[in-house]
């Protein structure tokens, strides 16, 4: 594994953000003590940036955990928009809802437990944002689900696209080869415009031409 941003300037970067709310600061204590991986503040914040860029009022999210990313988005959205938490824990799903209801943004959320995959095709329409967080060995069935579902002119989004560098290896294990699979779905995709952005693990960003 390799260091994709060097942690100075990581703190940097994050010494220039505003203070955040409450609740995300609970949020983020929460993962510290369980040691539960969340997009981190820097990612969560781009993540809102491209909400609002996006003008999106509608987001799935294909792996929610207890809801950190699922807050930066929520507070992105219009109120007429919605979006959609999925987890495969019933618990992350409840925690969620505690915290999405203390940043009074419950309103703008569904929930739904149960694999990703299968709960995207559950749903009917497009999103303007689908955001890709689950499993690394379905990042590429995730891609050929999500794709179709995209609005044109809206974003397909992964986190963990760098893999902690070991999207370098030659040969490497299943989870790895995955993200690379993924990658290089997305980046000959002629629907798509494609970048993974160095920043954290890696975030593709894709916006869908068509």
């Amino acid at each position: 594994m390799i260091e994709i941003v060097n942690k100075k300037i990581e703190a940097y970067l994050e010494s220039l953000s505003p203070a955040k709310d409450a609740v995300l600061k609970e949020m983020e204590a929460l993962a510290y003590r369980k040691n539960f991986p969340i997009v981190g503040p820097l990612v969560g914040k781009f993540l809102h940036q491209l909400a609002r860029i996006a003008r999106a009022n509608t987001v799935f999210e294909m792996g929610s955990g207890f809801g950190y990313s699922t807050y930066w988005f929520a507070t992105a959205i219009p109120f007429s928009g919605f979006l959609y938490h999925t987890d495969k824990s019933a618990v992350n799903s409840k925690l969620a809802q505690e915290f999405l209801r203390k940043g009074r943004q419950m309103n703008k959320v569904r929930f739904l437990v149960g694999d990703a995959l299968e709960l995207l095709g559950e749903t009917k329409g497009t999103f303007d944002i689908v955001f890709i967080d689950i499993e690394k060995e379905d990042y590429p069935a995730a891609y050929e689900k999500a794709k179709k579902r995209v609005a044109p002119g809206g974003l397909l989004i992964a986190d963990n696209a760098l893999w902690s560098g070991r999207v370098l290896e030659k040969t490497a294990d299943e989870a790895t080869e995955a993200v690379k699979k993924f990658n290089h779905l997305l980046a000959t995709d002629k629907d798509f415009l494609h970048t993974i952005v160095p920043l954290r693990d890696g975030l593709s960003v894709n916006y869908k031409l068509k």
